[in-house]
């Protein structure tokens, strides 16, 4: 799962009063955070009345947040629940009961692999599970650092099939023809998940929220201090999250999400060279095209999908999707620095004169 943090909220919010279509209601900013989620830190931003409403609201979001986690966890079991790791484990002798936020999760996933290109392939987990060992082994041992045998990574590829994923909607079970699959999900279950909470928010008594869960960023309603859109800073990649020159850009929008994928935060050095967590299906190595990819989209899951896929592609084909898919807009970072945007992004970012008025 992306792990890292490469969108700030912004921490310059101010605390405000609005008046909602005439009414004397007041409301202020309150922000709370928690950790170990998704293996990242949660931060909610929001507008209350008060300060019991925003701790009532934000309660239920943190425990579906850690509810979510434990269903699409692949690396721990949890009593009573069928989750990910279940189903890796099991689906291979037959179908395996799974959780229906699981089964759902599968099916969006299978729906927008055909639609984006077939780059991201949850199926893949066989590969990426190998990268995962030496990545981690590298981290605690750098000295010894070593790629995965390209042997190892081809084997493991002949299991990646998502064909060979038998889903029954009905009965609610998952059962893996090739014995040898397994799935990942770490593309795509932290924007799916903060989606859900995000849904829950703007049904409750405060629509009017931000959610930064690592790299994943989803805005509801405007803030209620007078501005008409969130504003959200968009992370150099060459640059420490703390830095100086931290922020690349800064882009303003509301009910809408944003997700980076980069190459500069979860990664190993091997012989001196940087070796990323962002696998390419073709290749089997990490993909070179671009430094990070930013999406802006209604749904944080399509937004965490995409911008993968977009990191796998080169510009010019990343840049073909986006302009075919409605409501899709990106910010792409090349290798050499160079910043490219499409039409929608450009209204959005402050570099090129948008603001939260």
């Amino acid at each position: 799962m992306k792990r890292w943090m490469i969108l700030l909220l912004l921490v310059c919010l101010t605390m405000g009063l609005t008046g909602c279509a005439g009414e004397a209601a007041t409301y202020e900013k309150y922000t709370m955070s928690f950790f170990h989620t998704f293996d990242t830190l949660v931060q909610i931003i929001g507008y209350a009345e008060n300060m019991d409403v925003f701790t009532e609201v934000t309660g239920r979001a943190q425990a579906e947040f850690e509810r979510l986690h434990r269903i699409f966890d692949a690396y721990a079991p949890y009593d009573g629940v069928n989750n990910l790791y279940t189903v890796n484990r099991d689906a291979a002798g037959g179908p395996v009961p799974a959780e229906p936020e699981l089964i759902d999760l599968l099916l969006f996933c299978r729906d927008r692999q055909a639609q984006a290109g077939d780059l991201v392939n949850v199926a893949m987990g066989s590969v990426l599970s190998i990268w995962h060992d030496y990545r981690t082994q590298g981290e605690g041992d750098p000295e010894n650092a070593e790629l995965p045998p390209m042997a190892l990574l081809e084997e493991a590829a002949q299991h990646i099939d998502f064909d060979d994923v038998v889903i029954d909607e009905e009965a609610g079970t998952v059962y893996f023809a090739d014995p040898e699959l397994s799935l990942d999900v770490g593309a795509v279950a932290k924007g799916y998940a903060t989606e859900l909470v995000a849904q829950m928010l703007l049904a409750s008594e405060m629509p009017s929220f931000i959610i930064g869960a690592g790299g994943n960023i989803r805005a509801g309603d405007p803030p209620l201090d007078g501005r008409l859109r969130w504003g959200i800073s968009v992370q150099s990649p060459d640059e420490p999250v703390f830095g100086d020159n931290a922020s690349l850009d800064v882009l303003y929008f509301a009910n809408a999400s944003a997700v980076t994928s980069g190459d500069y935060q979860r990664y190993y050095i091997v012989d001196g060279q940087r070796y990323h967590h962002i696998i390419s299906p073709e290749t089997l190595m990490p993909a070179d095209f671009l430094r990070a990819v930013t999406v802006v989209t209604e749904d944080s899951g399509w937004a965490d999908f995409l911008s993968t896929t977009l990191f796998l592609m080169p510009y010019e084909e990343g840049r073909a999707l986006v302009d075919s898919l409605e409501g899709v807009e990106a910010l792409w970072v090349l290798p050499d620095g160079t910043i490219e945007m499409s039409d929608g992004m450009k209204t959005m970012a402050r570099s090129q004169g948008a603001s939260s008025r």
